[in-house]
This record gives C-alpha cells, structure tokens and sequence, in this order.
C-alpha cells in the first residue's frame, strides 16, 4: 500500500512540477506581447491608422479601450488591428461551433453477405444498406467465400450485382465487383439529391 501511494505522489510530482498545458494556444501576440519597433496599425472599423511604433500603438489602444493584436506578423511592418480580443475568439469559437454542427462526415458501412444467402436474410441486408445510404453514407457490400466456395466465385459476383441493381433507385456503383482475398466487393454512393 505504500509503495502506491509513493508512486502516486510521485505521479502528482512530475505532473504538477511540468504544469498543465492549455489544449488551445492562443495564435495571435497582444498587446505588451507586440515587440516590433514599428507597426501598421489598422483601426477597430477597418480604417489604416499608418505606420508607427508598438508603444505609440499600444497608447491608442489603450485610450480606445481596445487590444492592439498582431493579425499579419510576416509583413513588414507586421500589421496590428485594434479590436476586443475577448469578444473576437468568443464568435471565432461560435463560427468554428456551427460549422463543426453543419458538416457531415461521411462513414463507409459494410454489410456482410455469404453466397448462399436466404431471400429473407438478402432483404434485410437490403433494407440495412438502403438505410445507410439514405442517411448519406457510402456502402460496402462484400461476399466472403469459404472453403469449396472459392471455386464458385460467379455466383458471388451475380449476388453482388443483384444487389446493385435492386438498391439503384438509391444509390449509385462506384465499382465493379472486385476480389480481394477470400472475399469480393462493391462500393454504393447516394444518388445525388436523395
């Protein structure tokens, strides 16, 4: 029992010497943090105040009650825009929020098939891949082939294309059946639109 709790304090130690890292660094200099001998400075409306020392620009901010931020550090003179920071990375945080909520990511589901398939298990695995399709996924419909099978690739391929072509109101084929290994494939799209 004392030797866990040595090493957790030894943990804790290590952890709390290093310090904790903020998952997100902030990219832009501020204010005092600005140390170039000359600056552009870019009023809070847009409007080019010219071109002038930091201190100089850190003065005008501060009289605005605004942050003098360093938006193009690579031009010269590095360009600074006077603007409430705090306010700025609160709707930067807001636009990069909404736009993660608006996109779509695109998943590759897999339905499973054996070339001796039931007509009432071919159905559901139909229904299933309709479903995905729908929702906007990409599908892959494969057949594994097993042991004797291997020699009757055909009615693998046959099964595959039936398949193809009773979910085409849906979706569209990205390939032709392929072999890989023991099993061969295909690839559906959503049809545009749906």
């Amino acid at each position: 029992m004392g030797r866990v709790r040595r090493r957790i304090r030894f943990l804790f130690a290590k952890t709390h010497s290093w310090g904790c890292f903020g998952i997100s660094n902030i990219v832009h200099q501020l204010n005092e943090e600005i140390r170039d001998s000359e600056v552009r400075l870019i009023g809070s409306t847009g409007e080019q105040l010219g071109i002038m020392s930091a201190a100089q620009a850190q003065h005008i901010a501060d009289e605005q009650g605004l942050d003098l931020v360093k938006i193009s550090p690579q031009a010269t003179p590095p360009v600074c825009k006077l603007m409430d920071y705090g306010k700025f990375r609160f709707e930067q945080g807001k636009r990069e929020k909404e736009a993660r909520k608006n996109q779509h990511i695109v998943e590759i589901k897999e339905v499973r098939m054996s070339p001796g398939i039931d007509v009432g298990d071919f159905n559901t695995k139909l229904k299933n891949a309709q479903k995905f399709l729908t929702e906007g996924n990409r599908v892959k419909v494969s057949v594994r082939f097993r042991g004797r099978e291997m020699a009757h690739t055909e009615i693998g391929r046959d099964l595959l294309v039936r398949f193809a072509e009773q979910i085409s109101e849906v979706s569209t084929l990205d390939k032709e059946p392929k072999m890989e290994g023991r099993s061969m494939s295909i690839f559906l799209s959503p049809k545009a639109g749906k």
